[in-house]
């Protein structure tokens, strides 16, 4: 299992990520954490991936997985075209729906588990590889799921990895309150967690768990 998890895109060290995909190649892009957002801003936020990608070497697409509500099998011969996946940030629990609705919570299990993808995620991308995303409503509002037409809330992440990610501590400019919020009670209720600056990502390759 080859992970990148990070706050913000690559971090402090881009050739982590590199050394993850194994370099280079095609990567699928998945923006699904911003379907609630304007069509506009939506575009813009897939766009905006492709140019740091594309300056590090990879061959960015998009794979929309609206494309692919009920149809996991389609959606997992799409992935199997890609060596890596990369997941940008939005809203959490609506990410976690579209994953659940179009069977990617189990295909990409599966193609991640078995190194068939290399997995690339950071603030919800990063955030749903975790066993459980209770907390995370301080930043992210779950009800956003109603809007997609989605629901009840998944609060059970991916559990490819078996800490919770706070993403944005510290001093992110990308911040607010609710990080503190989730710190709060991920330390109340006893569940193992890292806070990821902005620099940091955490990196899972063939040895040990690694942040950097």
């Amino acid at each position: 299992m080859r992970l990148f998890l990070s706050s913000y895109r690559f971090g402090s060290d881009p050739s982590r990520l590199l050394q993850v995909t194994r370099g280079p190649g095609r990567v699928a892009v998945i923006a699904n954490a911003g379907d609630t957002w304007p069509s506009r801003a939506r575009e813009s936020s897939v766009t905006s991936e492709f140019g740091p990608l594309r300056g590090l070497g990879y061959e960015p697409e998009e794979v929309d997985l609206r494309d692919h509500l009920g149809d996991p099998g389609g959606l997992r011969a799409r992935l199997a075209t890609f060596s890596s996946v990369w997941v940008r940030g939005g809203n959490t629990f609506v990410l976690r729906a579209q994953l659940a609705r179009s069977g990617g919570d189990t295909v990409l299990t599966d193609l991640v588990r078995t190194g068939a993808l290399a997995y690339a995620g950071y603030s919800a991308g990063a955030c749903i590889a975790t066993p459980t995303l209770k907390g995370l409503e301080f930043s992210d509002d779950p009800d956003k799921v109603l809007e997609i037409g989605a629901g009840p809330v998944v609060w059970d992440g991916l559990g490819w990895v078996d800490l919770a990610i706070v993403p944005h501590a510290g001093d992110s400019v990308l911040g607010d309150d609710g990080v503190d919020r989730t710190l709060e009670y991920l330390r109340r209720e006893s569940i193992p967690f890292v806070a990821l600056g902005d620099d940091d990502a955490l990196v899972i390759g063939t040895d040990d768990p690694d942040r950097m």
